[in-house]
């Protein structure tokens, strides 16, 4: 298994970057396949041998192909939380997610892990969620065997989560929260999520899918204490109202950078937590780390 290589598409995103550097600790040979491959060498230091970066255009079937040519495994960790453009989350996360498995299939792949999303649910109101459901089945249309991996929110070192609550909390007296603050959320490391998938490669892991959440549930009111807590803040927490957050989300998206979106309100609005009827991190046989743990280890770093 030395020499067999494992195509992951979105290589050089956040999770992307750990599931790579998973695969090349168990040994297998991984192809970074990306928009930019430059991303790669810079992030993931390619003078190690069994790295390489190649470019892809997502959209192409033949550039697809190339990217899984002579590939064992593969792994679509490909995400989009703001639509720009022609860039939707219909393309992003059901046209390209059906290609990618499709050509997964007909390249011969034998092991294909497709990165999802807790709640994902193609009857849902909510059209990010709704995409991502409609994704899952059609990976499935594509490639029977499929392992779908579902992530609650994650985090862990230079995140979109976690880092930038830990720096509005240091910048606001007033921090202002989404509703009443009691939305539930597991957040999950991302390293243990790039484990599991590294695992459901290596293993003889069953073509199911897994949700992936930490230890612990919290309010969103409880996360945002603890975060302050363990850097030594004391920030006053102020309930908003969600009709306000989404007259803000509606005015910023006349923004180059908007601050928020309306995804960002809707998806603040509903639990992301794993569901005690499916599989999850400790079936793959992963310890999981919770929040506490390692905002310790990030905020140790900076001193």
């Amino acid at each position: 298994m030395n020499d067999r290589i494992v195509t992951v598409f979105g290589g050089t995103g956040f999770l992307g970057r750990h599931v790579v550097r998973q695969l090349c600790k168990r040994g297998f040979c991984v192809r970074i396949a990306s928009r930019h491959p430059d991303q790669g060498h810079r992030l993931l230091a390619l003078d190690e041998p069994k790295l390489h970066s190649v470019a892809v255009n997502i959209h192409s079937e033949r550039s697809v192909a190339d990217a899984l040519a002579g590939a064992l495994g593969a792994v679509n960790a490909v995400s989009l939380y703001v639509q720009r453009g022609q860039e939707t989350f219909h393309c992003a996360h059901v046209e390209s997610a059906e290609r990618v498995a499709a050509q997964a299939h007909r390249a011969g792949v034998e092991r294909f892990v497709h990165v999802s999303g807790i709640g994902s649910d193609a009857a849902s109101p909510s059209l990010y969620i709704r995409k991502r459901g409609e994704g899952e089945l059609a990976v499935r249309a594509a490639f029977a065997n499929a392992i779908v991996i579902r992530p609650a929110v994650m985090f862990g070192r230079d995140d979109a989560f976690l880092t930038t609550i830990l720096k509005l909390l240091g910048r606001l007296p007033i921090y202002p929260m989404f509703g009443r603050g009691l939305t539930r959320l597991q957040p999950a490391y991302v390293e243990d999520v790039a484990e599991a998938i590294a695992r459901a490669l290596q293993d003889q892991t069953p073509a199911i899918t897994y949700e992936c959440g930490g230890p612990r549930i919290y309010s969103y009111k409880e996360l945002l204490k603890v975060v302050a807590r363990e850097a030594g803040l004391k920030p006053m927490l102020m309930p908003i109202p969600f009709a306000a957050w989404r007259a803000l989300a509606w005015l910023a998206q006349m923004l180059p950078s908007p601050p928020v979106t309306r995804n960002q309100v809707e998806l603040m609005q509903l639990d992301n937590v794993t569901s005690p009827a499916m599989p999850g991190l400790g079936e793959l046989g992963i310890s999981t780390h919770c929040v506490e743990e390692i905002l310790k280890q990030m905020l140790n770093s900076r001193q």
